[in-house]
């Protein structure tokens, strides 16, 4: 008898060291991101100002606060019109690290992304002319945009500092990069397990790279579509590309900051993280959990919360109970 006992733990003990040696398919984020200072001071500026709306109402920040998890918790955005049904509001906090943008991928660059937001008449509703008219009526912006760009204040040199900013929205030293730089004890045995499982089950095939996702797109709902809200069918990317194959097709959002970004996929109709594993697991991988491999995952992800500007991401006031 023990005998069997000491081969098992030999086992585990070799599993262990096995999984150690594998190389992961997962990056920490860089603690320090090499940017223009004062181009991001200025996007920082302009990203909290209302002037940036046509109506003088919404700032970027307003859908996008920084004090939470760089989105506003909320099931769908906000329209600007009050009527239009939008999708839910995805976080910025790493968003330089996407290679597509929105939802449906509709552009595949940070700028892009930046002046296609600002004009929606859905959300900022800007017109070029009338933006930057009531930005020169402000000395300190045409002081700054002077010192900066050569050519001022510009239609371009706002996207470019509203961009620069965005850049940095960088949120490290979450304690799984830890774990990845080699400190083991960051994580206990629980999320280590709850990692490897993350792993063998295949969830790392689409929520991989050093976004931990963001950069590929996918059906949703391989193995059947998902209850959802009782609504018009969202098509997805097939919206931009017309392409049949890409209806119910969506950008694979980014795990980083996960904890505090509920509610959770395209519609927010997953409350908890819970029900967003739950829901993953059956409708893109085939499977049922068990609650204690739910949990173990579960307990994974919240250690993927990192810290912007030194201090640890908390959830929205919005997506509390």
């Amino acid at each position: 008898m023990f005998g069997l006992f000491l081969a098992a733990g030999m086992g585990m003990a070799l599993t262990m060291a096995a999984r150690a040696q594998t190389p992961e398919p997962l990056a920490p984020l860089p603690l320090t991101v090499a940017l223009d200072a004062p181009r991001v001071v200025l996007g920082q500026r302009l990203f909290h100002d209302p002037k940036l709306s046509d109506q003088g109402q919404r700032s970027c920040a307003s859908c996008h606060p920084l004090d939470s998890g760089g989105m506003d918790g909320k099931v769908r955005a906000a329209a600007a019109d009050g009527v239009s049904r939008l999708r839910n509001t995805p976080s910025l906090f790493n968003v330089s690290f996407n290679y597509f943008f929105n939802w449906d991928g509709v552009v595949t660059t940070l700028e892009a992304h930046t002046e296609k937001v600002m004009l929606n008449p859905k959300i900022m509703n800007a017109k070029w002319p009338e933006l930057i008219e009531r930005l020169r009526a402000v000395p300190d912006y045409v002081d700054a945009f002077s010192r900066i760009y050569p050519d001022g204040l510009t239609k371009a040199n706002v996207v470019d500092a509203l961009s620069h900013f965005e850049r940095s929205l960088v949120t490290p030293n979450a304690r799984f990069d830890r774990f990845l730089s080699g400190e083991t004890a960051a994580l206990d045995a629980d999320e280590q397990e709850g990692f490897h499982l993350f792993k063998a089950l295949g969830c790392v095939a689409c929520h991989q790279g050093v976004n931990i996702g963001g950069n590929l797109f996918q059906k949703f709902g391989v193995f059947g579509a998902p209850q959802g809200p009782q609504e018009p069918v969202d098509e997805g990317r097939y919206s931009v590309t017309g392409n049949d194959r890409d209806r119910g097709v969506f950008r694979v959002p980014s795990l980083r900051n996960v904890a505090v970004t509920a509610p959770y996929f395209h519609d927010g109709r997953a409350a908890t993280l819970e029900a967003a594993v739950d829901t993953m697991a059956e409708h893109q991988l085939g499977k049922r959990l068990a609650a204690k491999q739910r949990d173990a995952i579960v307990k994974f992800l919240k250690t993927l919360t990192g810290e912007y500007a030194g201090k640890a991401l908390v959830a929205s006031q919005a997506a509390k109970p």
